[in-house]
């Protein structure tokens, strides 16, 4: 008998061929294979007769083989497999129906069928040289037990190379009959309460639905469950954090007016909200656990730099964690300009670099990695700007109380939560406030982050510049390198954008490589051009970007790496390639990369579609054409987001392997509805004690791998 854990190879008929198959989908055995899910259906529930197809006609028709036959194709020397099929109990009378049937590179089929057998067929109808014919259909012969393959809802499921849907159906239906053994462990009250089938109801009719309105009710299920558990960790980590204490930082008002008023600049409102809330959590004696998310060059550092500055006035300590030195000597040099005048010591500590600068005196030294340890342990450096070198278990504070973390999804949980520990007193834990330039959805951020309190920046600071984006045919290339001379002529900086380290003779698509050697040799031999990619040693990387930050190298050809947070003011022009091959999120980070100061920028895409057989490129199809015109119209990285989000899933806009970001089978985060009522669950679950459901409890230990925040 059939169990959970019984092993493909031990299911009926499976040969060892499509176990491996299937092992590549990451199907191990009957558990797996119940919640391989489809990702699509066939609708072949209108059934009718072969005389009342027209052209164009997706159906399902049943009718008697009058002929079929192998032949092999002169041309392309394939085997083609032809039939007559006639409508059920008609024999090509006025009354029925005759329709041609064409299969290509299946002789299997012309032996498996004979004239007279009685079959289902399941595709669409089309106009031929000799009447209407379907090619390529679902077929199953009438008589050997329930149709599957070609009518009702057909599920389709993405199957790898040589596994055909056929094959998995007909393994799922011959297991669909274990499902009631998978533990049901949603409580009975939520199951009433949110109208959710039970969980082998849900199973049987996601993958054999019964009718539309019960494979919507099957979905709805097993979303829930997904998001459910997702909603629980996050609950249980939130629930901890209350239970915690943290250091009060009291609001020195009139002080922080003086440093906002010295600024060179005007907050904006957005700017005003996010401080203000920002403030109000370190005024309580529960540790803040907020993210701030603005857009690209929003001004989210000068907000953090309020909260900051209140720390030292406490005399405490606050932590900037940030993912690249790079982008930690950059954040450095910021906060120093910041605070010039202001009686606030920051040290930089990276792998690489010691530095500390005390603004009151404008003095700034290197130092080595004992002195500055001595410095920070004993409270004398109120900011510490850092990499994860500041997360080293010799890293001591002497009383911290702000833990920031700059790109927050670039880090993992252990090591946000290492950073927290460095207090320098056990009984209390820093306030936590995590950034990200990345425009992330609200119905998204619930989900991923629904421990954290949010707080968005939707306002750009005012004089900033609108990016000039622009779609250049390819006709006007030249053009555009013309262009670019221009304005590295007039003293700015250019980036160039490849999808890939090397060239690809099947994508077709332009590499970092092949680019820069025909920029560096063709069109720009007389300007000083780098490349940088993940390839590189951290060290060739570092050398490179500082290089560029000295307007030495004029124009930098990149992959995604330089995505995130670098800042080169003096850069006008990001130009780039194969923009179809990038979500609109991304685009909109590269975008971002520019208009970093008061000269007017500009954003380029080249894009062509591939011809996946030939490798050629061809014009642009309309849907991709579309979607890029949709982003030369828009500088809001927030739309921008909610569209890819609903075209592309966070999985591909934001990279699944990005921690916290989930691996759903069937959830999507496009249903807010759904989301609010699995929030309200995982909370009233967490309020009434995990003691009271020890089934829920013993899931969430077991996949505790991820928890949100």
């Amino acid at each position: 008998m059939l169990n959970l854990d019984t092993i493909i190879e031990n299911i009926n008929k499976i040969g060892k061929a499509a176990a491996k198959k299937l092992h590549k989908l990451g199907v191990e055995n009957v558990r797996d294979l119940l919640q391989y899910y489809p990702f699509r259906y066939e609708d072949f529930s209108q059934t009718i007769a072969i005389k009342d197809l027209k052209p164009g006609m997706a159906a399902n028709v049943r009718g008697t083989i009058e002929f079929i036959q192998n032949k092999r194709s002169f041309r392309q020397k394939m085997i083609i497999t032809e039939a007559l099929v006639n409508d059920v109990n008609s024999s090509m009378g006025k009354a029925g129906g005759q329709l041609k049937i064409v299969w290509f590179k299946q002789p299997f089929i012309g032996r498996n069928l004979k004239a007279g057998d009685m079959i289902s067929l399941a595709g669409t109808a089309q106009s031929g040289f000799f009447g209407l014919e379907m090619v390529s259909p679902e077929y199953e012969k009438i008589g050997q037990g329930k149709l599957v393959h070609t009518t009702g809802l057909v599920p389709v499921y993405h199957v790898t190379a040589n596994l055909t849907n056929k094959q998995l159906r007909f393994l799922i239906k011959s297991v669909i009959g274990a499902a009631p053994q998978l533990d049901d462990i949603l409580p009975a009250e939520m199951k009433q309460r949110y109208r959710l089938l039970n969980l082998a109801p849900a199973l049987e009719n996601i993958h054999f639905p019964t009718n539309q309105e019960m494979l919507r009710r099957a979905r709805r299920r097993l979303q829930f469950e997904e998001l459910f558990f997702v909603q629980l960790r996050t609950q249980i980590q939130k629930s901890e954090i209350r239970n915690q204490k943290s250091k009060v930082v009291r609001f020195f008002a009139k002080e922080t007016k003086e440093f906002v008023k010295q600024l060179p600049f005007e907050l904006t409102g957005a700017q005003k909200k996010a401080g203000w809330e920002i403030i109000k959590d370190l005024g309580k004696d529960k540790p803040m656990s907020r993210l701030l998310e603005g857009d690209v060059g929003s001004g989210k550092t000068v907000t953090a730099a309020i909260a900051m500055l209140n720390v030292a006035l406490n005399k405490k300590q606050s932590a900037f964690l940030v993912p690249t030195e790079i982008l930690a000597a950059q954040h450095y040099d910021t906060l120093v300009k910041l605070f010039k005048g202001v009686e606030v010591n920051i040290g930089l500590f990276t792998r690489s670099q010691r530095r500390i600068t005390q603004n009151a005196k404008h003095k700034t030294q290197d130092m080595n990695k004992k002195e500055i340890l001595n410095l920070i342990s004993q409270g004398l450096i109120n900011i510490v700007v850092g990499t994860h070198a500041l997360i080293q278990e010799e890293v001591q504070f002497h009383n911290l109380a702000l833990a920031i973390i700059d790109e927050q999804h670039r880090f993992g949980v252990e090591q946000r939560q290492a950073l927290r520990k460095k207090s320098g007193n056990i009984k209390t834990t820093p306030h936590l406030l995590s950034m990200t330039a990345t425009p992330i959805p609200r119905s998204l951020a619930q989900v991923i982050y629904g421990d954290l309190d949010l707080s968005i920046i939707n306002e750009l600071p005012r004089g900033r510049k609108k990016i000039a984006t622009f779609l250049v045919p390819e006709q006007k290339r030249a053009g555009a390198y013309d262009f670019i001379k221009k304005e590295i002529a007039n003293g700015r900086q250019a980036f160039v954008i490849c999808p890939l380290i090397s060239p690809s003779d099947k994508l077709g698509v332009r590499s970092v490589e092949e680019e820069y050697k025909k920029l560096n040799e063709q069109v720009f031999p007389e300007l000083k051009i780098a490349y940088l990619h993940g390839r590189l040693k951290p060290a060739e990387k570092e050398k490179t970007m500082e290089e560029f930050l000295d307007n030495k190298i004029k124009i930098l050809v990149s992959t995604s790496v330089v995505e995130v947070g670098v800042d080169v003011p003096n850069a006008s022009v990001m130009m780039i390639e194969g923009a179809e091959r990038f979500g609109l999120a991304q685009l909109h980070q590269f975008r971002g990369r520019v208009g970093r100061s008061i000269h007017q920028s500009y954003c380029l895409l080249f894009a062509h579609s591939t011809n996946e057989m030939s490798g050629r490129a061809e014009s642009l199809n309309e849907q991709t054409r579309s979607r890029l015109t949709t982003f030369t119209k828009s500088n809001d990285g927030f739309k921008l987001a909610e569209a890819d989000l609903r075209q592309r899933g966070p999985g591909e806009v934001y990279g699944t392997a990005q921690a916290g970001f989930p691996e759903f089978k069937i959830a999507t985060f496009n249903d807010y509805q759904l989301i609010k009522e699995t929030k309200e669950a995982a909370e009233q679950v967490v309020k009434e004690g995990m003691e009271k459901y020890p089934k829920l409890s013993e899931r969430v230990k077991k996949t505790g791998e991820y928890v949100a925040g």
